[in-house]
């Protein structure tokens, strides 16, 4: 039986992945809400618009799970029409619309105006940084580029994503000052990869002339790097991220693995000598810089002794942040021409172990923090605590910092000054200064 509290055509956009997901869908909103359309972001509507991951096996069961959950909810009479748009549904289009043809039409990553079609809206041009942010107010995503040119053996992105294609600089400064003119304070440039910023259409490497422009708009305070990939990253980059107070000493850059036969099997184009070596230049320019990387273990071939000189790397290296994941076989990707020969177990046990290290690392550094004062953001209330984050963290994948909620009020989005009393491996317990 149809529900009847529901009122008509609220179109409601489900997001599944990464950061450039969540943008991709805050675009797709803001282009809706210009229409006069009614959107909300994962509440109730009668409309669905599922956002879908298609990177690695458990990202797509997740997407797969939700189609099969809001299409049962369809045949129920909950909602009427559901949409499938982003990488899934980019990477699998045919297989999708055989298994799952309840699903009203399906769209991939570039069909932006033909998905806006299908729910009555026209694809509005003028519309440059228009979007509705779902993210809390203090923060956003800023998506500099599109796509990528690497040729990574395990990696599906280009299939999905497409050829790299940067976003100008002047768009990008049109889209940080409506941000920041809505209360947005800190700005997370994401990209398949930041490194490539501006090779297609300015003929250079261009993430330092944008980072210029960006750090002259108002309001923005601080201005934080995701995604970098470790050849030919442009080192004026570092310069100033040393010298300029709104660049956060903050860098993501996926490494991957370290091993030399298994970088040269993954294509990343390096040398353990080679990124061991940058990791330090890093350092050298800019000594208060916290990085983040990512790994990969049980990749095709990957040798006892391969993750060994991974493991040890680990221990030597001492990562601020790092997250580990379990090698996933892709169809389509140069690799999956590989024989997927590390079982299951011994791939979890792997990652598990370097996690164990690298919480281990987490632990000793965030000790020598107790006593130190940080300028921190204010994300949310969550029970007692005021949550917050440092320069030195990321949104939903870094540290934290908990603050006592009985002892000061603070606001959603408010920068504070405090002081660590405690520590533990991924949070930290902080004071008022």
């Amino acid at each position: 039986m149809r529900t009847k509290t529901l009122k008509k055509n609220k179109i409601n956009v489900v997001t599944l992945g990464c950061s450039k997901n969540v943008y991709d869908s805050e675009i797709l909103m803001g282009q809706l809400k210009a229409n006069n359309k009614e959107v909300v972001h994962e509440e109730e509507g009668n409309i669905v618009v599922i956002n879908t991951c298609g990177f690695i096996a458990n990202a797509k069961e997740e997407s797969i799970n939700t189609i099969l959950e809001y299409v049962q909810k369809k045949e129920e009479g909950v909602v009427d029409k559901v949409f499938v748009t982003g990488c899934l549904s980019e990477r699998y289009k045919p297989d999708l619309q055989k298994e799952i043809p309840a699903v009203d039409q399906y769209f991939g990553t570039t069909e932006l105006p033909g998905l806006l079609k299908a729910l009555g809206a026209d694809y509005k041009h003028e519309l440059i940084g228009e979007r509705l942010t779902t993210t809390p107010k203090n923060y956003a995503y800023l998506k500099i580029a599109e796509g990528c040119d690497r040729p990574c053996s395990f990696c599906a992105i280009p299939i999905m994503r497409g050829k790299h294609k940067s976003t100008p600089i002047e768009d990008l400064v049109i889209e940080a000052e409506k941000l920041a003119a809505n209360g947005v304070k800190e700005l997370i440039l994401i990209a398949q990869d930041l490194t490539y910023y501006g090779l297609d259409i300015y003929k250079k490497r261009n993430l330092a002339e944008l980072l210029q422009a960006l750090v002259k708009v108002e309001g923005v305070e601080w201005i934080r790097l995701h995604y970098a990939f470790p050849t030919g990253f442009p080192m004026d980059v570092l310069e100033l991220m040393r010298n300029e107070p709104k660049i956060c000493n903050y860098i993501d850059i996926p490494l991957q693995h370290i091993a030399d036969p298994i970088l040269k099997s993954m294509r990343r184009g390096t040398t353990k000598a080679k990124t061991t070596k940058l990791l330090q230049d890093f350092r050298a320019a800019v000594p208060e810089m916290t990085i983040r990387t990512t790994l990969i273990v049980g990749y095709p071939g990957e040798t006892e002794e391969d993750f060994q000189t991974l493991k040890s790397w680990v221990e030597e290296m001492r990562f601020e942040r790092l997250g580990c994941f379990t090698y996933s076989h892709e169809e389509n990707t140069h690799a999956y021409n590989l024989e997927d020969d590390v079982p299951e177990d011994v791939k979890m046990d792997r990652a598990n172990q370097i996690m164990e290290i690298q919480s281990q690392i987490s632990w000793e550094l965030n000790q020598q923090k107790i006593g130190q004062e940080f300028k921190v953001v204010i994300d949310r209330k969550e029970g007692s605590y005021f949550v917050g984050r440092t320069e030195y963290d990321s949104p939903d994948v870094d540290n934290e910092v908990l603050i006592n909620a009985e002892v000061g009020y603070l606001r959603t989005g408010e920068f504070t000054k405090v002081k660590v009393t405690a520590a533990e491996d991924f949070d930290l317990y902080a004071e008022i200064v």
